[in-house]
């Protein structure tokens, strides 16, 4: 079987982490075993979706490297939703709903107060024609809901192992609202049968969903909508590093967010990949390798804590690796592109990529030297070598040591402090010969240069 595999995103905001997570997997899961991958826009609530945060998500999934196979917007297939709704409606299976929420309302409190459970009472079916004509001169509109067959639903998830849930303990889910308007599950089942959705892959918070998303598979299969009901997997959730429910602002937190702040889509993709799993929490060559080793069966059963330290260490670790042909184009559009030597020289010491203009700013400057003891930078000034090479830092640091007796942090950080004007940063033998005889005579003399 060729799998196939869909990402279904709503166009009226930004991805956030647990969106993107749930894309990420999908398209590991696919690309992992020679599948495809399918970008839907769930954009039938036209008022709400916008052309802007369509493009957002396009752009931020480019970013990101998952590129799609198959891309589909949802507000341009309403005819099959409504081939389907009238085969539903043909079996007896979408009935309308006068009910106002009042009235729902009202009905769940006197349940409750009975110890019973707060499900729709399917009031609706036993309205007479006289009853729904009298709604209607009202100017009622009836939402139309899915007549569930209350069984056991079981299935074998692919995260979870065996699952069952019982569609007699659930109120008959509405599909269409009282304006016409469509809501998800009708749609989604629609789609995955029309576009040959083998796996449904989403959080376990949908895992009462799937029960009722299978009984409406059936009914359009048995309606002559479609063959086979896909597979289906439920993630844990993220939570925070605490164990405790992702906090507001993570669990807001974009990806344009994040790419603003400085992460690599390398960083965000291996930590959204493997938290939560059996492998190792490092950052991955590539997404085609995370998606290569990929499986259902290192995912663990708790929740994938999110912890902001361990992104950071991996943004960190994805720079400290990153060649210099990958890094030239960025280098040059913040004009610090000062050769493979100056990146390879400083990229261990970065965060950020952003970082790198600090460090090419000690390089070539201007750099505002601290001198403390200005006798030690004149000592230091005359046994600096004419000529400064590679090995520069050790043969000047020898000269100056006999020259002042100063030794191990008293000789190291007064040059650290004259030469870049700061009190940690990369390698001196490194920055050194970067920096050049010229800038290192003009710093120690205490110009800014």
């Amino acid at each position: 079987m060729s799998i196939k595999v869909r990402f279904a995103p709503s166009p009226t905001g930004k991805l956030h982490v647990g969106n993107v997570r749930t894309a990420l997997v999908n398209w590991m899961f696919a690309k992992g075993q020679g599948g495809s991958f399918v970008l839907r826009i769930d954009d039938t609530d036209l008022a709400r979706s916008t052309p802007a945060f369509e493009q957002g998500i396009e752009d931020d999934l480019t970013w990101l490297g998952l590129v799609w196979d198959e891309r589909y917007n949802q507000s341009k297939r309403f005819d099959r939703y409504d081939d389907a709704a009238e085969r539903l409606k043909a079996a007896g299976r979408l009935y309308p709903a006068w009910d106002t929420s009042e009235e729902l309302d009202r009905r769940r409190k006197v349940q409750l107060s009975r110890g019973l459970p707060p499900i729709y009472d399917r009031a609706a079916l036993s309205l007479t024609d006289e009853e729904k004509a009298a709604f209607e001169s009202e100017g009622r509109k009836p939402h139309w809901r899915f007549k569930l067959n209350g069984r056991r639903v079981a299935w074998e998830d692919l995260s979870r192992g065996h699952a069952e849930v019982d569609t007699a303990s659930m109120s008959d889910p509405v599909l269409i609202r009282e304006d016409g308007l469509y809501l998800y599950t009708l749609p989604s089942v629609v789609d995955d049968i029309d576009m040959g959705i083998t796996h449904v892959i989403r959080g376990e918070d949908h895992t009462t969903n799937t029960g009722a998303q299978i009984e409406i598979f059936e009914a359009l299969i048995a309606a002559g909508l479609g063959t086979t009901v896909p597979n289906f997997a439920h993630m844990p959730l993220l939570v925070g590093a605490d164990g405790a429910a992702l906090s507001k602002r993570l669990g807001s937190l974009s990806v344009a967010d994040m790419r603003d702040q400085g992460y690599e889509p390398i960083a965000i993709t291996s930590h959204l990949g493997r938290i939560g799993t059996s492998d190792a929490l490092e950052v991955a060559d590539s997404v085609e390798a995370l998606g290569q080793g990929f499986s259902f069966d290192k995912m663990g059963r708790s929740p994938a804590r999110y912890d902001t330290e361990d992104l950071d260490r991996l943004n960190a670790q994805a720079l400290h690796a990153m060649p210099y042909a990958a890094a030239q184009d960025r280098l040059a559009a913040l004009d610090c592109d000062l050769g493979e030597a100056f990146w390879d020289g400083v990229r261990a010491n970065l965060s950020k990529f952003g970082d790198v203009v600090d460090l090419a700013r000690m390089v070539r400057g201007p750099v505002t030297p601290v001198i403390e003891d200005p006798a030690f930078a004149a000592a230091a000034l005359a046994v600096l070598p004419e000529t400064i090479g590679a090995d520069a830092w050790s043969l000047w640091t020898a000269a100056v040591k006999a020259a002042t007796g100063a030794k191990g942090k008293a000789l190291f950080m007064p040059l650290r402090h004259i030469l870049t004007g700061e009190a940690h940063g990369p390698d001196m033998a490194t920055l050194v010969p970067l920096i050049g005889r010229a800038r290192i005579e003009q710093r120690l003399r205490g110009e800014v240069a």
